[in-house]
C-alpha cells in the first residue's frame, strides 16, 4: 500500500500524538522498561500508527512510530511494529467506531487479570467510565490476532472501554487514542482502589439503574463543551 500526499500530514500529526501519548503511560506508571503500546487509526484509511517493538520510552520520537495496515503489515517506518500489532489491527477491523487502542501491564489491573476476575462496579467512577464491571477476556498467546479476537468478543456487547485479558493485562479502546489512554489510566486507578477496599471488607455493587444513570451523565453531560461540540473531560 502506498501512502499518498493527501494523508502525509494526517499521519505526521498522528505520529506526534501517539508518541506524546506514550509519555502518559510512564507518567502514570502503567508500564515498565519497553512494555506497553498505544496506537491510533488513520481516519478514512485502512491504516494505523503504532509504537515500534522494544522501543525505549526515554528515546522515543515521532519518527519512530510506524504505520501498518489493518492486517498488521508494515507500510511505513524503519523499525519493526509492536508485538501487539496484530491484536490492535484486529480490533480496528472489527470495531469501526474505535480510533485508538492501548495495552499496558499496569500492576493492579494486571493483578485482576492474573486472577481472571472482573473488577466489580462498586464505585461511581467505575460506573462513569466503564458502565459496569470491567470484564475479563480469554487467555490468548501473543503473536497473531488471537488477543484481538478476545478483545472484540468481550467488548462487543459491553459498555466498558477496558478488558482484562486473562493472565496478560488490560487493553483499552476509545474514540481516539487519547480516550483509550484515559481509560488505561482510570482502569488502573479503580483496580487499585477496589483491591484496597477488599482489605477492609466486602463492597456492594451499585444497582443497575444507578450505573446506567451515572454512565449516561458522565458520557453525555459531564465536562465542558469544546469547539467540536463534544464534552471535554475535566476530571
Amino acid at each position: 500500500m502506498t501512502i499518498t500526499s493527501d494523508v502525509d500530514r494526517v499521519i505526521a500529526d498522528l505520529r506526534e500524538q501517539v508518541c506524546e501519548l506514550h509519555t502518559h503511560l510512564t507518567r502514570y506508571e502503567l508500564v515498565i522498561w519497553t512494555a506497553g503500546n498505544v496506537s491510533a487509526r488513520v481516519p478514512g484509511r485502512d491504516l494505523m500508527v503504532i509504537k515500534p517493538s522494544g522501543a525505549d520510552y526515554d528515546s522515543l520520537t515521532a519518527a519512530d512510530m510506524v504505520v501498518c495496515d489493518l492486517y498488521g503489515n508494515l507500510v511505513d517506518g524503519a523499525l519493526n511494529p509492536s508485538s501487539d500489532t496484530a491484536a490492535h489491527a484486529y480490533v480496528y477491523r472489527h470495531m469501526p467506531h474505535v480510533g485508538g487502542v492501548v495495552h499496558t501491564h499496569s500492576t493492579y489491573a494486571t493483578a485482576w487479570a492474573a486472577r481472571g476476575e472482573p473488577i466489580p462496579c462498586v464505585l461511581t467512577m467505575i460506573a462513569d467510565e466503564f458502565g459496569g464491571e470491567v470484564p475479563v477476556g480469554p487467555f490468548a498467546l501473543i503473536g497473531d490476532d488471537s488477543i484481538g479476537r478476545g478483545i472484540v468478543e468481550t467488548l462487543r456487547h459491553s459498555r466498558s472501554p477496558a478488558v482484562l485479558m486473562r493472565s496478560h493485562g488490560p487493553f483499552t479502546i476509545g474514540r481516539t487514542a487519547r480516550d483509550a489512554v484515559k481509560a488505561a489510566v482510570m482502569v488502573e486507578d479503580v483496580a487499585r482502589t477496589v483491591h484496597i477496599s477488599r482489605q477492609l471488607g466486602s463492597a456492594s455493587p451499585l444497582a443497575d439503574a444507578d450505573v446506567t444513570a451515572l454512565f449516561e451523565r458522565y458520557q453525555n453531560v459531564y465536562g465542558q463543551v469544546g469547539r467540536s461540540g463534544t464534552p471535554e473531560e475535566t476530571r
